[in-house]
């Protein structure tokens, strides 16, 4: 695989939106991030099959959601696409940022993160990678 990354706009809909009663905005969102993650998608890409490292970067402008609760439907959405299953993902970095805080990126290589940025509005930048060493504990 090596890198496979996309951008969703947000705000993004969290796990927490079943329990509420909620279900189908829920199901909505799950088929926006794949509908956005297929657009990204190359031919040449293979679904990876060995155990991969899932970041997800929500970059906000008024939406504070827990971090914890915005992984899930991310993860179920690109199952059968980026992985064949969501228990391939092995590491997780999950952040998000204030867009209205003046912060720098440094060694902007990903045209794709500059695009979200250009859309000027609250999105998630979302990024699947092989997994770091499973030997190796940093």
């Amino acid at each position: 695989m090596t890198r496979f990354e996309f951008i969703v706009d947000g705000p993004p809909v969290s796990q927490q939106t079943r329990k509420r009663g909620k279900g189908n905005r829920l199901e909505d969102w799950k088929k926006t991030v794949r509908q956005e993650a297929e657009k990204y998608w190359s031919s040449e890409q293979k679904t990876a099959t060995g155990l991969v490292m899932l970041q997800i970067t929500y970059f906000y402008d008024s939406d504070q959601m827990d971090v914890d609760n915005i992984v899930k439907p991310i993860q179920d959405a690109i199952k059968g696409l980026a992985y064949v299953d969501d228990n391939q993902v092995s590491d997780l970095l999950v952040r998000k940022r204030d867009l209205s805080v003046n912060f720098r990126i440094e060694n902007m290589t990903s045209t794709t993160l500059a695009e979200g940025f250009a859309r000027g509005n609250e999105f998630l930048y979302i990024v699947v990678i092989d997994a770091p060493n499973q030997e190796v504990i940093i």
